[in-house]
């Protein structure tokens, strides 16, 4: 059992804590920056669909190891999960780490004490170990997340400077934030090129994930549709996603245009449960979730970038509408070799 942490820390520890995290993650891993062939940066913000409350900003790091450094391994987390993937050589592997950080607030960030029952205050800082492994015609993704909950994020620096950068209102709550707290997160995630058009401008993309743990646990299924170029050896990326690794991304000079939706059933949520181990703010919300995302990739040389727009919430009832604006959002990846 995870005893709950109950410390008032610093700005400047916190900040010490967030770059000691960040040298553990890229110097200590088997494969760090320098050696990893792809790197991308993600950055999530409502202020794309004009909002500025619920999830209201998320920032991720990423770098792979491709097919260019001969045949990946799992990295050292990832490898927990090692026991689900099916037996067989894999054509391509793909091994990603990630640096993230995500935070929610409630609908009116100008309140010091905001209502017990509006979505709570929330930052979390996380390190994800991720590895897909690619067939000819569906890929199969594994992962571990670990991270901290709370004060200890820096989620509420990392607000009032993008407040500050893009002219925002600055948040006043974040004394109500929810505590420190080390979480966790298993995923097992399978995603089906199940159809492609003659001309292969075309695809349909099915898939499945489950997950397991603080962060959230949860069973799910999606279907995407692609329109473009070069689709066959982009499929797997869809993947990177559902786990904030990054967008799906475009390869080999291809683009697509790309359109889905996911329906997964929530058993736990912890922006939506507050802290696992010791009574916190919390709010009621709906268990089964089905989501739409929208958006364009495009790549040329060693340069992808894509862009989508997210509502992933899109039945909440009308008494919840802190959880019907939670996840509407968009995201933009960029993505490249070096």
């Amino acid at each position: 059992m995870v005893l709950p942490i109950n410390i008032n820390l610093s700005k400047n520890v916190r900040r010490v804590i967030f770059a000691s995290i960040i040298l553990c993650a890229t110097g200590g891993s088997r494969i760090a920056q320098a050696e990893a062939n792809w790197m991308s940066f993600t950055f999530d913000n409502d202020v794309f669909v004009g909002t500025d409350n619920s999830y209201t900003n998320g920032m991720f790091f990423s770098w792979y190891d491709t097919a260019a450094n001969n045949k990946p391994e799992p990295g050292f987390f990832a490898r927990a999960m090692l026991w689900s993937l099916p037996e067989g050589e894999p054509q391509l592997t793909v091994s990603a780490r990630t640096v993230g950080q995500v935070m929610s607030t409630p609908e009116d960030i100008d309140v010091v004490d905001p209502p017990p029952d509006d979505l709570p205050y929330a930052g979390l800082l996380f390190y994800s170990d991720t590895f897909i492994a690619v067939q000819q015609n569906h890929a199969d993704k594994i992962s571990t997340t670990i991270g901290i909950l709370g004060p200890a994020s820096l989620a509420e620096d990392t607000q009032d400077l993008v407040h500050q950068i893009t002219d925002s209102e600055d948040p006043k709550g974040w004394d109500t934030q929810l505590e420190n707290e080390l979480v966790f997160q298993f995923a097992r995630a399978r995603t089906w090129r199940t159809w492609a058009s003659d001309t292969g401008n075309m695809d349909i993309l099915l898939g499945s994930e489950a997950t397991l743990g603080t962060i959230q646990s949860s069973v799910g299924a999606s279907a995407m549709f692609r329109y473009g170029r070069q689709l066959h050896s982009s499929f797997g990326t869809s993947l990177l996603a559902s786990g904030k690794t990054a967008n799906p991304i475009a390869t080999d000079r291809g683009w697509y245009l790309f359109a889905g939706t996911s329906f997964r059933y929530v058993f736990n949520q912890i922006f939506f449960d507050g802290n696992t181990y010791r009574d916190s703010r919390s709010i009621d919300y709906d268990h089964e979730q089905v989501s739409l995302t929208a958006g364009i990739a495009y790549s040329w040389k060693d340069l992808s970038i894509t862009f989508a727009i997210n509502d992933l919430n899109v039945i909440a009832e009308e008494s919840r509408e802190e959880q019907e604006e939670l996840s509407e959002y968009g995201t933009l990846t960029v993505a490249w070799r070096h």
